[in-house]
């Protein structure tokens, strides 16, 4: 049932693709052959309407099926796939802004400029959560573990060798259980920590 349903997903979403980019295409034809300002506006606005709902709605069944698929494939950790939904969400909406703006005649140059300064400051503002939210994107793809290991991490942030069990792996932290409890530990942190099996997991060398 569920794999029907994702399949669903991706039927509608894909053909709503294909509808935004119909729009695209149908707006910038018509201007070229019509010199009416009146017509190319009502279109630019028809198509803006279009290509919204369309977006959204492409949007999200495709970020609810590539969600699906991680979350039943082999790097499906706990809260995976509902972090790549999130970051599928957010670029599919920018991407629906700037078609809008292209169907309508807003100047893209000056809209990136803007889109690439403001880009800049939240980055500076915003560099330590963007930074684990990109390890974690490395991390789930490695795969230095998955949810279950007990993993023994090197770190200096983390005052010397931890031993531990992985819980979770979201867009922020790593959630592990240690023996003195449970410790969320930033991604940043843990892609530049050193991973291996704690001694005891290790098989005792031979002579």
């Amino acid at each position: 049932m569920i794999q029907k349903q994702h399949r669903h997903d991706w039927s509608i979403g894909i053909t709503s693709v294909a509808v935004v980019v119909a729009a695209l295409v149908g707006k910038s034809e018509f201007v070229a052959f019509h010199e009416s300002q009146f017509r190319k506006d009502l279109v630019g606005w028809i198509g803006a309407v279009v290509i919204v709902v369309a977006g959204v709605l492409a949007t999200r069944r495709l970020a609810n099926g590539l969600g699906g698929v991680l979350a039943r494939s082999s790097i499906g950790a706990a809260g995976s796939g509902a972090g790549l939904r999130l970051l599928l969400l957010i670029v599919g909406y920018l991407i629906v802004i700037f078609s809008v703006f292209a169907v309508l005649g807003v100047s893209l140059t000056h809209l990136l400029l803007g889109a690439g300064l403001a880009g800049i400051i939240l980055g500076i503002a915003a560099q330590q959560s963007l930074g684990n939210i990109f390890a974690s994107l490395v991390l789930l793809v490695a795969r230095p573990f998955v949810v279950g290991d007990r993993i023994r991490i090197r770190s200096g942030v983390l005052a010397g060798p931890l031993d531990a069990t992985v819980l979770a792996i979201d867009l922020a932290y790593v959630t592990v259980q240690t023996d003195d409890g449970v410790l969320k530990i930033p991604n940043a942190v843990m892609l530049g920590s050193g991973i291996g099996k704690p001694n005891a997991d290790t098989p005792p060398a031979t002579s």
